[in-house]
């Protein structure tokens, strides 16, 4: 059996103010009959991080933030025999886990199947307060302890750069299931896109592995509208250097059949519906977090043209599989979806590491677990 010598005390990256992270070396809690312990080795840093690094918008401080990690099992609980889809689980697997669902709510006991939409429910990385932290609750460390209760995945067969991406390939996966309740993707329609950072990016390559060919990616940055067309947009439009929706149109003919807004600009979700066809479709996965109101016109954006909306929250526990097929199958087809994590820092540079991810300089930013 594997077996792996742990610390007694390890490094723990804490947000104690605004644009404020502090490294404490803790002691590794106890691991009991029904928890995991596991050693990062690397976390990708998510909108919603920036956001209560900025400025707190949860309340949480303090907190040990990261919810996009990836690691592997060095102490395994008695209790603890196999993954949430009941792959074996052993000290030495890499995992990677996200919900913590409360188990006891009408949703945990009469739709699992639906446990993101628990009102009680936990997401390891926004587990806020000191007994969090010093429990090891987060991805930006050098450990997380996997409670009892959580949603735990054995994705073994992946590299660690595709393990990390598996978090925010499961929202847009989410995203998609939504969206089919509301469209019928066929080869030939036209998807458009609004926002190419790691979310709408890692959508619209998904959309590409499904056929559809007639992919429309609109930003207003060069570098990140040439990585889309990489990863499988027919079609780019920059919304700073030209009219974007006289654009579209042209592209189109009428307007895009299904639209997905995955920015957390409410000036850009006011601009989405016109984007879209009479009989269109749009689907808003893109704020986590309130960002203020958005403006559209009931009559003209809505009631004339037929819009049907769905939004989409999270991501289901099954979401997470059918991530790791579609990025497994995108790099088959040889779509560059690894190149989305452009810079890497040390688990000490992590303020660093928020502050580049603001700039806007790069994509997906990634933090060590050393």
């Amino acid at each position: 059996m594997t077996q792996f010598e742990v610390p007694e005390r390890a490094r723990v990256a804490v947000l104690t103010g605004s644009k404020k992270i502090e490294i404490y070396e803790l002691p590794v809690p106890q691991v009991n009959d029904d928890e995991v312990l596991v050693k990062v080795e690397q976390t990708g840093i998510c909108g919603t991080d920036v956001h209560e690094y900025k400025g707190d918008p949860f309340g949480y401080i303090p907190i040990e933030l990261g919810h996009e990690g990836t690691g592997t099992i060095v102490k395994l609980g008695k209790n603890v025999k196999a993954d949430y889809y009941g792959k074996p689980l052993r000290v030495g697997d890499k995992v990677v886990t996200g919900l913590k669902p409360c188990g006891v709510c009408d949703t945990c006991k009469y739709d699992p199947e639906h446990i993101h939409l628990c009102e009680s429910g936990e997401i390891f990385g926004l587990i806020p307060g000191e007994k969090a932290y010093k429990n090891f609750n987060g991805w930006f460390g050098e450990y997380i302890k996997i409670n009892a209760g959580g949603v735990i995945f054995n994705v073994s067969d992946m590299d660690v750069d595709l393990r990390t991406l598996i978090e925010p390939a499961a929202v847009v996966v989410h995203a998609v299931e939504k969206a089919k309740e509301i469209f019928n993707f066929k080869h030939g329609s036209y998807v458009l896109v609004q926002g190419c950072g790691p979310i709408g990016l890692l959508l619209l390559t998904l959309v590409r592995t499904m056929g559809v060919g007639n992919i429309i990616a609109v930003d207003g940055d060069e570098k990140r509208l040439r990585m889309a067309e990489r990863l499988g947009a027919r079609y780019t439009v920059n919304f700073l250097k030209e009219d974007a929706i006289a654009r579209v149109g042209e592209i189109t003919g009428k307007g895009a059949e299904m639209a997905f807004q995955c920015t957390g600009s409410p000036k850009a979700a006011s601009t989405i519906w016109k984007y879209v066809r009479r009989g269109g479709a749009m689907c808003e996965l893109g704020f986590f977090v309130n960002n203020g109101d958005a403006t559209y016109n009931p009559h003209l954006d809505i009631c004339n043209k037929e819009i049907k909306v769905t939004g989409s929250w999270t991501y289901q526990a099954k979401d997470w599989m059918q991530a790791c097929d579609f990025l497994k199958e995108a790099k088959k087809d040889g779509l560059p979806v690894e190149e989305l994590l452009t810079h890497k820092y040390a688990l000490a540079d992590i303020n660093d590491a928020m502050e580049m991810n603001i700039s806007m300089q790069g994509l997906k930013i990634v933090v060590k677990g050393e």
